[in-house]
């Protein structure tokens, strides 16, 4: 059951797409304040655990921390950070009473999960304008079930999205891309997809080309469609400001960029410089900033991705106005404070630092200001005040609103694409997000690092993130930042082969790390070959979950609830209805330790082709798995279908198809064209015997 309490003049997200009605009083959960903002306050159990808020920081149980939803550009994925790119403000509380919230409200939010008090759960924000969702079930997982089927079908990407990408921020020219075709193709390593970072466009604007690099673009798009290989490219949230840029020009004709409060277009630099806004929020302006898609629609592109969406902000005039104030008053008083400020800098301020440095912290004449002053102008609060949206004629501040622009730029992407062509599917993902997104496209993780401990991070977040409707997601695998390792990038594959999203992406300036770049690619071509050889059944398993709103990845606690055990594993998911995943993700390790709540199968794919099974019973068990093996495990009664390895999706042969697991049991496939939406058919599903 699911009751809706409104509180103020909550702002329209279209999170919600069903009918809910309104419930009387209030919540039977928790307490309700609202004369200072909002806030709702929640005595747990010792024992209660809290899932969801999707793409968000630390554990699987989101207890024992306080996590903000601000959609927040910073490639720093430490344990410390309370806000990543997504704002995904469901909880599910499991215990003594079981229920779910959704907290729908657009600007920042709070969740202190345990924090402040350790038995405390609360969640609080500004204003008292929001909806609030009470869902009532049997357990977490009915109560994600119920919640999915209010918020709308995940989106459902075309099955080529399913292959391997790769992608680096510093491809440039043709001979850039071709050079990473032909290092796959040569090597017989699949790969459906190469990704186009923001160096294709033209001075890095939108919906450009770099004319010298790609002045025949629709001939090299079909080059590459010619290797069975399809051109993703990017598309940022900044529009250059520029005269001659017909889409900077039509915007500012048409007032359909974001403005500041005097009416003047909002100016914030990204990567082009200085640049606008589309105004997304807008219904007329995210009709036009979508139909712009078709520019490279009609050069046989048939994927993008959406990214700097919170939206990133380098800096604003304004901010650099305020910087060169402090700067000038740190300049006058340099000569007289001049002994103090070299104490200043040696050392930070802190609690025992002496009066007569307090005293000229205090004065504006220390360094700390200007370097705090230098360090913010980035993604600044202040400058998410400066500017508005017009919504149904109807002016509305920045910052009331800054969860949804994400989202709703992805939105207008997606409503382009009814426009463009009704009956195909585009590839869409994006960085920042909202609930309601996750009808228009996926998300990828944002800018990680080269870590082993941002191989769990990834692992932790995909159930989060299909609780709260997003099904198409992944990281990228190696690490964006830093330079990863033979063995980071092998053991980040193998838990990829069973994401929906499976790319490599790296940042430049970092190693190269193509899987070609590497000795011995027999173990590349293995383990990216498992990923395809797996396609059948993953692509199944993902279409049951989005046609059905349910869960691609479960935590095992959903599926083994009376299993006090299985209920504290964090670090294995349940994948579809047949198969648990277990990832290594620690360096040096030659294996790991599982809980088994079940017999099951221990299943690995050995880089000779070959696969092992062995029967395991139910218990922790140590298993020994190697860099270039591929584990998973198959449950009791349960089998799973595998095609043989192809190098590209197309290529897959899924009439001749085998089965892993138990004799006598059968599977359900789900195969359609891949590319059409007639998802309904019969003739999509048939049986599989083993």
């Amino acid at each position: 059951m699911i009751q809706k309490y409104v509180y103020g003049k909550p702002f329209s997200t279209e999170a919600v797409v069903t009918e809910v009605a309104a419930g009387e009083g209030t919540p039977a959960y928790g307490r309700i304040e609202t004369e200072q903002g909002f806030c709702f306050t929640y005595i747990m159990e010792e024992t209660d655990i809290v899932y969801g808020l999707g793409e968000a920081n630390r554990g699987l149980n989101k207890r024992g921390y306080c996590y903000i939803s601000d959609c927040t550009d910073d490639p720093n994925h430490t344990e410390d950070k309370r806000s990543l790119y997504g704002a995904h403000n469901f909880i599910v509380v499991s215990g003594k009473e079981t229920f779910g919230l959704f907290f729908d409200y657009p600007s920042a939010m709070t969740f202190d999960i345990g924090y402040t008090r350790m038995d405390t759960l609360q969640v609080s924000c500004a204003e008292s304008d929001l909806n609030l969702f009470v869902i009532d079930g049997g357990s977490p997982y009915d109560i994600v079930k119920q919640f999915r089927k209010i918020i709308g079908r995940s989106y459902i990407p075309p099955k080529f999205a399913f292959g391997f990408g790769q992608s680096r921020w510093g491809y440039k020219t043709k001979e850039d891309f071709r050079k990473v075709a032909d290092g796959y193709r040569e090597n017989n390593i699949p790969l459906d997809m190469v990704y186009m970072d923001i160096d294709y466009m033209q001075d890095f604007k939108d919906f450009t080309l770099n004319e010298k690099n790609f002045p025949d673009f629709p001939e090299f798009v079909q080059e590459m469609k010619d290797k069975n290989l399809r051109l993703i490219p990017i598309i940022d949230a900044g529009v250059k400001i520029e005269d001659g840029y017909d889409v900077y020009e039509e915007g500012v004709k048409n007032r359909y960029f974001c403005q500041r409060e005097d009416g003047s277009d909002f100016v914030a630099a990204v990567w082009p410089g200085d640049t606008h806004f589309p105004d997304v929020l807008n219904d007329e302006a995210r009709a036009w900033f979508g139909d712009k898609y078709r520019i490279l629609t009609d050069q046989g592109i048939e994927g993008f991705w959406n990214d700097m969406n919170e939206p990133a902000i380098f800096y604003s005039p304004e901010g650099i106005e305020e910087l060169k104030g402090l700067l000038k008053h740190f300049l006058e008083n340099d000569d007289h404070n001049s002994g103090v400020n070299a104490g200043t800098l040696a050392v930070a301020p802190t609690s025992d630092t002496n009066d007569s440095a307090e005293q000229d912290i205090d004065s504006g004449a220390s360094i700390w200001p200007l370097m705090g002053k230098i360090g913010g102008l980035a993604n600044s609060k202040e400058d998410y005040r400066r500017f508005y949206h017009i919504v149904n004629g109807e002016k509305i501040r920045h910052d009331k609103v800054h969860n949804l622009f994400g989202y709703y730029m992805t939105r207008a992407a997606g409503e382009a694409f009814e426009r463009i062509d009704p009956e195909k599917r585009f590839l869409m993902f994006s960085r920042s997000s909202y609930i309601g997104m996750h009808r228009y496209g996926g998300i990828w993780m944002g800018d990680n690092k080269s870590w082993w401990s941002h191989i769990l991070l990834n692992l932790k977040m995909l159930p989060s993130l299909n609780m709260c409707g997003f099904l198409y997601t992944g990281a990228d695998l190696g690490g964006f930042g830093a330079d990863t390792t033979r063995d980071l990038l092998l053991r980040w594959l193998a838990l990829g082969v069973f994401t929906p999203l499976m790319r490599d992406h790296a940042a430049a300036g970092t190693r190269d790390q193509e899987c070609y770049q590497f000795e011995d690619l027999d173990d590349f071509r293995h383990v990216v070959g498992v990923r395809y050889r797996l396609i059948p059944y993953l692509y199944s398993e993902y279409m049951k979950a989005a046609l059905n709103d349910d869960l691609y990845f479960k935590p095992l606690a959903f599926v083994y609830p009376e299993d006090s055990m299985a209920v504290q594993v964090e670090d294995q998911m349940m994948l579809g209805n047949e198969i648990m995943i277990a990832p290594v993700y620690t360096q040096n390790a030659r294996g790991r330790y599982v809980y088994l709540p079940e017999e099951m199968k221990f299943v690995k794919f050995l880089p000779d082709g070959s696969i092992s099974e062995e029967v395991l019973g139910k218990g922790h068990h140590y298993v020994e798995i190697a860099l270039n093996e591929v584990p998973m495990f198959i449950r009791s009664g349960k089998c799973v279908p595998v095609a043989e390895a192809a190098e590209y999706v197309d290529a897959l042969d899924t009439e001749h198809l085998t089965m892993l697991g138990y004799a006598g049991s059968e599977y359900t496939l789900y195969e359609d064209d891949g590319v059409g939406k007639e998802y309904e058919k019969e003739e999509n599903y048939r049986t599989l015997k083993y």
